[in-house]
């Protein structure tokens, strides 16, 4: 896809010094690891804390996606060629009985560059009364249901639409968080989170701290030995949003067309709602050899335009399938939908876009897979460069990691 710009500006990558929040947590970790012996690797601590618990017990791991496309889509997030998807170095431990720490040093292609940044650095407590949980320095929010996760533990080589529209990807900042986990039966965690709002959206005449915030609310649970469910409502509250100038230099980049690859959200708004549902079957309840798995998320973006009082809404879905046999193999397809207001000066034009994606993935053990994937566009209006595209992911992980979610 021919280079062409949001008609939010995008912001300059530079070798800026880390944000605070990141530096205290990174400065966290080093602390602890100076003031403990080394020690084997061990698993977080328990919620209530036990004798003997390590004080420091750092585990390291490296996740590489490397992978080839064929060519850039529309609000794509792979360019064409071989590209180096993302590169992760990851360093977590428990910090005494009540704390816990990770930072994640991440790289990936971008305009011919590697660019390189800090895409966590947090500290956490594990043991707090009541079922509460908090969190204090860089981290993924966990607005919607894929966002919470790491783009390498996806079904897809790409993001769905709903991501790379309004969320650039996959949306991490400076923040805090407080989460609730409920005392019953069901699964059921609540949870807050305040960021600084400037890698959603970054160029704002104003800057109102706290600049994004989210309200999230999760329940799940079994039902028998085969079936597993979540259901999940978060909302994004974007404050930065109604600072956002539209000037002649977005309307000029409007006329380039919308595409290409972003790391801040390229429709922006007010208000975002995000309804998301997994629904999980395992026959005979073994899910390492047969598994199927199918989400969705469905979205809808108000509080358009400068002064975000525009009326009108930008709304965007996804439902995708997988199912996983033979133990190694899996194939999936996902179908996506976008409908957008486009501003263009001192008014919008109506925009759409439609994905389908079909995907094969080879898994011959947990560290790796190799996944081959088509993806097609088309009932373009608004957008750029729509078309078919091709992909190759190959995706490999050294040392420890985290578990994935759900």
């Amino acid at each position: 896809m021919p280079r062409t710009r949001s008609f939010l500006r995008r912001p300059r990558r530079t070798a800026a010094r880390p944000p605070r929040a990141a530096r205290l947590a990174a400065l966290g970790l080093a602390l602890a690891a100076a003031g403990a012996p080394a020690q084997t690797a061990s698993a977080p601590p328990e919620a209530v804390p036990a004798a003997g618990t390590p004080f420091f017990a750092p585990r390291v791991g490296l996740v590489l996606d490397v992978g080839y496309g064929s060519r850039e889509l529309a609000l794509g997030d792979r360019g064409k060629g071989f590209r180096l998807g993302g590169a992760e170095l990851a360093l977590d431990t428990p910090i005494g009985p009540w704390l816990e720490g990770r930072l994640t040093a991440a790289a990936h292609s971008h305009d011919k560059k590697v660019e390189k940044h800090f895409e966590e650095a947090w500290l956490g407590t594990t043991a707090l009364p009541g079922g509460l949980q908090a969190r204090a320095g860089r981290f993924l929010s966990q607005v919607g249901y894929l966002n919470e996760q790491h783009p390498h533990a996806d079904d897809f080589a790409s993001r769905p639409l709903l991501h790379r529209a309004f969320l650039g990807g996959h949306y991490f900042d400076d923040g805090l968080r407080l989460n609730w986990t409920a005392p019953t039966a069901l699964y059921w965690r609540t949870g807050l989170e305040v960021f600084r709002g400037r890698k959603l959206t970054a160029e704002a005449g104003r800057r109102p701290r706290p600049g994004v915030w989210t309200l999230s609310t999760r329940l799940g649970g079994d039902a028998g030995r085969e079936h597993s469910w979540q259901l999940g409502l978060s909302y994004l509250g974007n404050r930065r949003a109604a600072f956002i100038p539209h000037d002649d230099e977005h309307e000029h980049g409007h006329e380039e067309g919308h595409g290409g690859h972003a790391h801040g959200a390229q429709l922006a708004g007010r208000h975002l709602w995000v309804i998301d549902g997994v629904w999980k079957w395992a026959p005979e309840g073994n899910n390492r050899d047969r598994q199927l798995r199918l989400s969705f998320e469905l979205a809808r973006q108000t509080g358009l335009g400068e002064g975000a009082a525009q009326p009108g809404a930008n709304r965007s879905a996804y439902l995708a399938a997988v199912w996983r046999f033979g133990g190694q193999w899996e194939v999936g397809a996902r179908a996506d939908w976008l409908s957008a207001k486009l501003p263009h000066g001192d008014h919008f034009h109506a925009g759409r876009l439609r994905e389908v994606s079909l995907m094969a993935a080879w898994k011959p053990s947990h560290q790796q897979t190799l996944r081959l994937q088509v993806t097609r566009q088309g009932r373009a209006q608004g957008f750029d460069n729509p078309g078919t595209a091709v992909y190759v992911q190959y995706i490999h992980s050294f040392g420890a990691h985290g578990a994935h979610s759900f």
